[in-house]
């Protein structure tokens, strides 16, 4: 990172972190894209419970596609705003993540041939990126809010 921009935006990292976040937002409507069209490539069961139960998950994936493509704007234009917008996706991941694993575990998915591997790798997949979008966000919440409009960042 660029020690001599108090702000992140420019750096290399910075950059990379806003394709990830582009990326990510670009899977999980790929996914969706995917349970609708051809939903047997990504399901683990047709049976009701597990299709309502995923069923439920598209706004709320919604809502972190947003916070990314949000976040990764305002990465690019230097904006401390990507502070809120990466840490709320980023903390939805992780709550829809266990949510999901909760559900996985107590009814086997992952034990169901190649799409409960998919599910497997969703789910490690989800973790990760979470995890390393906050951790990331959370050490560079400085540079990227350095000061806020009423004063030191309250996240400081």
């Amino acid at each position: 990172m660029n020690d001599a921009d108090p702000r992140v935006d420019g750096s290399a990292t910075t950059r990379r972190v806003a394709l990830l976040c582009y990326g990510a937002a670009a899977l999980i409507v790929a996914y969706w894209v995917v349970w609708f069209a051809r939903r047997s490539l990504v399901a683990t069961s047709t049976a009701p419970t597990y299709v309502a139960f995923e069923q439920a998950f598209p706004l709320a994936d919604g809502f972190i596609v947003v916070a990314l493509v949000a976040g990764a704007r305002a990465l690019a234009r230097g904006s401390s705003r990507a502070v809120l917008f990466l840490l709320l996706g980023a903390g939805a991941g992780l709550y829809l993540g266990a949510m999901d694993v909760l559900y996985d575990l107590e009814h086997g998915v992952w034990a169901q041939g190649a799409n409960g591997l998919i599910e497997l790798a969703i789910n490690v997949v989800t973790f990760a990126a979470a995890t390393s979008f906050a951790r990331w966000v959370w050490r560079a919440r400085r540079r990227l809010d350095p000061v806020s409009d009423d004063g030191p960042s309250a996240l400081q």
